[in-house]
């Protein structure tokens, strides 16, 4: 194919029929998913494979030949890839497909092929594509601007389906990059928003000025819309007509109420749809530095919510139990006990030299991170100040050397 060429952008169906990779290397191993996916009967013919390919063949789900390429390998065959390490092995490759009319990506040398993988995506039922004339980077670059419009919205898709009713999303720990990708669109296509506190704000700056927004937040000892308003707002907005995104920290179900709104939404006849978000238990920790399992020190960590005292009538934690444990323990919504918390652990065995970091406003740029341990948190929250939003992590990982912990995310 010579480098003036023009190439014909075109989608082939593949579905059931012949296709034939030759080398088992990353090239082969970055290919072959998507050519599984498009349900293609994919031939690996390589002297060896990767591990990752290797698995792919276990599974069934292509097969593979280990051994050298033979002229008339691509017999039956509707598209072919010539991705080996050898150069003179790739355009025999070529040339046999030249004289059986397959069209034939060359790896090493796209010029020299008969066909170019574009660098594509998929969004919500569209395929997009991009060709440069074999440079990759460049043509990766604008597929992934493409894709970032499509998602943000700053591209319409006039074929988008009309989404009705309300979707429940988790915003993630603070960090707005943070939000999945289905979050985020379907966030761009909203009529109303009713967002918690927790929800990255960053976001809300991105809707247009069409969207209501509704501020559903549950301050601590300060402003609080109460769970049934929020149930009331979801679904009078969505029997109106609107899209409703219920936009929420971390993920929609952990300590976050979500499920109470889908059952409010289903029983009013509201369709809901469940975005989840990455929660705030291990993704702040992570920003932090702080794994919340580490191979040889802890194999379990538990997720507690910090919003009744131990001894509180209503506490369904059983805190001797976990006492016992010797992994680790992540806190959420405990800066106001964390006293209480950190004497119960203490009192039922676990030792008061255990490190525990304190995390306020995670993933955010104003991340704060405090190190102590059990016997001396409280103490340390209280000098240090540490307001809520804030993580408490309990165990040996929470004392492992700060390599990133210090950093303010985004710099």
């Amino acid at each position: 194919m010579d480098a003036t060429d023009s190439p014909y952008l075109v989608g082939l169906n593949l579905a059931g029929r012949r296709v034939v990779v030759v080398g088992g290397g990353s090239v082969a191993q970055r290919r072959l998913p998507l050519l599984i996916s498009c349900g293609a009967k994919v031939t690996v013919i390589a002297r060896e494979a990767t591990p990752a390919v290797d698995a792919l063949a276990d599974f069934g789900q292509i097969e593979l030949e280990v051994r050298d390429y033979r002229d008339g390998d691509l017999a039956g065959a509707w598209y072919a890839i010539a991705c080996t390490d050898e150069a003179d092995t790739n355009a025999a490759i070529v040339a046999e497909a030249e004289r059986d009319r397959i069209f034939c990506v060359r790896a090493d040398v796209a010029r020299d092929g008969t066909a170019v993988t574009p660098a594509s995506a998929e969004y919500d039922g569209l395929t997009v594509g991009v060709l440069a004339g074999g440079e990759h980077r460049r043509s990766a670059a604008v597929r992934n601007a493409v894709l970032d419009g499509l998602q943000s919205g700053a591209i319409a898709d006039a074929a988008e389906p009309e989404v009705a009713g309300v979707a429940l999303v988790g915003g993630g720990p603070g960090d707005p990059d943070l939000i999945t990708v289905r979050g985020r669109r379907l966030l761009a296509r909203a009529d109303v928003v009713v967002a918690d506190r927790l929800a990255p704000p960053e976001l809300l700056a991105e809707l247009g000025p069409h969207v209501q927004v509704i501020d559903a937040s549950k301050i601590p000892y300060g402003r609080f819309m109460a769970q049934e308003a929020i149930n009331d707002a979801l679904i009078t907005h969505a029997k109106a007509g609107k899209f409703v995104v219920r936009l929420k920290g971390g993920d929609p179900y952990v300590f976050g109420r979500g499920y109470e709104e889908l059952e409010a939404c289903t029983a009013a006849g509201v369709p809901v749809t469940v975005v989840p978000g990455i929660t705030s238990a291990i993704s702040v920790p992570s920003a932090a530095g702080v794994p919340v399992t580490h191979r040889g020190v802890t194999h379990e960590f538990v997720v507690v919510s910090g919003h009744l005292r131990p001894d509180h009538p209503e506490s369904l934690i059983d805190w001797p139990s976990l006492a016992r444990l010797r992994g680790t323990l992540v806190l959420l919504m405990a800066v106001e006990r964390i006293d209480s918390f950190a004497e119960v652990l203490i009192a039922h065995g676990r030792p008061a030299d255990t490190p525990v970091v304190a995390i306020q406003e995670g993933t955010t740029r104003s991340q704060r991170v405090v190190h102590a341990d059990l016997e001396t948190v409280a103490d340390r929250v209280r000098e240090e100040n540490v307001r809520p939003p804030a993580i408490i992590v309990v165990g040996p990982v929470a004392g492992f050397p700060a390599r990133i912990g210090d950093l303010v995310p985004g710099q």
